[in-house]
């Protein structure tokens, strides 16, 4: 009834009781029951927004085809309804009850079904060493993991590691993604997939890896062996059990349109054409907030996640903003002792106050560049407190083991299948 109305009459503008523009049907009958006093009918109206679905040429095509198929009008209907009452509960696993649907929609980020059994524990050891004979450097395998796992919404559950989706049109040609390296890391990585489920099946052995589960365990074999160079023998957990989407899977428009243009964690940030100085909601440091809540991290696991990438040179570019130590690729508390080094003078380097230098008070020298969401660690009062905490002689040890449960929790924020 609405489309017929709308596309039954002409329509006038009148000015409403309360001063605004609004449309009425010429020549209607008063069919429409009045709010307060049911003795009393109006003619149809409209608002401008209503409007716009007859006289807009695209808006009318689709108007005009559901107020001509209305059981098609109805299914379409009721398929917008359950997308936009369920788009936030994630994929199909997580539903419960009797009435979960056959059907699943691209918009659940759909995964193909594991059909093989898991690698174990020595399968993994030998993977790691393969993918650290492989000649990717500590700062490209963990950039790639995070690249890939941080991805993750849990406004809707979307993202994350599990299907490889980095790997595909339109993630893979994200530029916070290092497009290029990006493609030779996933060439070695499914080099070494290929081999050992080759390997497997002349064995008879029904055992498999994903590309998904080699891009997190290769992020872990190099933490560890970031650690173990600055004398910590660690173990970082690895889950297997990811599979690998396929382009089909990819709602493609949707990934293209949430490219990121700010990753703090990564220390990547591409300034708007316009943007307001004064406006704190376009500053990096903000965009590294609504990032650490999307992966629902708390204020300590977002400082010890910040400052360990930086250490392990998993910042964009591969460049050294941010890294501040001398020793990169190695898990160390450097980043917040030297951020905190009150030896240190910090000068905008650029007009929008992005990137810094660092001089030495003394002898003029410079010594670091960072960013202006580097410095946020050292000058806002909470995130001070805790990077205070990282930076004392004694804090390495605690350092590196919050780095890792937070690294672990990040790796695994999309493994709804082992969740009940």
């Amino acid at each position: 009834m609405y489309l017929k109305l709308l596309f039954d009459y002409e329509w006038e503008i009148e000015t409403s009781p309360a001063g605004k523009a609004q449309w009425v049907a010429k020549d209607a009958p008063e069919i429409i029951p009045d709010a307060h006093d049911p003795n009393k009918k109006h003619r149809p109206r409209m608002l401008t927004a209503d409007l716009a679905l007859r006289y807009d040429e695209r808006y009318a095509r689709i108007a005009r085809r559901f107020l001509e198929n209305p059981e098609e009008f109805e299914r379409a209907f009721a398929r917008a309804w359950f997308k936009l009452t369920h788009r936030d509960m994630g994929p199909k696993r997580c539903y419960a009850g009797p009435y979960v649907p056959e059907e699943e929609f691209i918009w659940q980020d759909p995964l193909p079904e594991r059909n093989h059994e898991l690698i174990d524990e020595m399968d993994v050891e030998g993977l790691k060493k393969q993918i650290l004979e492989s000649g990717m450097s500590v700062s490209q395998l963990v950039y790639t993991a995070w690249s890939s796992a941080a991805s993750y919404r849990n406004s809707d559950r979307r993202g994350g590691a599990n299907g490889a989706r980095i790997r595909l049109h339109p993630m893979r040609t994200w530029e916070v993604n290092h497009p290029e390296d990006l493609e030779r890391i996933i060439s070695k990585l499914e080099k070494i997939q290929q081999e050992f489920n080759e390997e497997q099946e002349r064995k008879g052995s029904g055992k498999r890896v994903s590309l998904a589960d080699l891009i997190v365990l290769g992020g872990c074999a190099a933490v560890e062996v970031a650690a173990k160079r600055v004398g910590h023998d660690v173990h970082v957990p690895f889950t297997p059990g990811r599979v690998d989407a396929t382009q089909e899977q990819v709602e493609v428009e949707f990934y293209e349109r949430i490219e990121p243009f700010a990753d703090g964690f990564r220390n990547y940030f591409r300034y708007p054409e316009t943007i307001d100085e004064a406006d704190i909601y376009t500053t990096p440091e903000y965009f590294l907030v609504d990032k650490a809540h999307l992966l629902t991290l708390t204020v300590p696991e977002m400082v010890v996640l910040a400052g360990g990438l930086r250490a392990l040179g998993a910042v964009y570019g591969y460049s050294n903003h941010g890294v501040l130590t001398n020793r990169p690729e190695t898990l160390t508390n450097d980043f917040f002792v030297n951020l905190l080094d009150m030896s240190v003078e910090w000068k905008a380097r650029d007009q929008h106050r992005y990137l810094f230098e660092g001089f030495d008070r003394k002898t003029g020298e410079e010594r670091w560049i960072a960013s202006r969401v580097d410095l946020i660690f050292g000058h806002h009062d909470e995130l001070r407190s805790v990077a205070e905490v990282y930076a004392a002689d004694d804090g390495e040890e605690r350092f590196v083991a919050d780095f890792i449960r937070a690294w672990d929790k990040v790796m695994n924020l999309d493994r709804f299948d082992l969740r009940t």
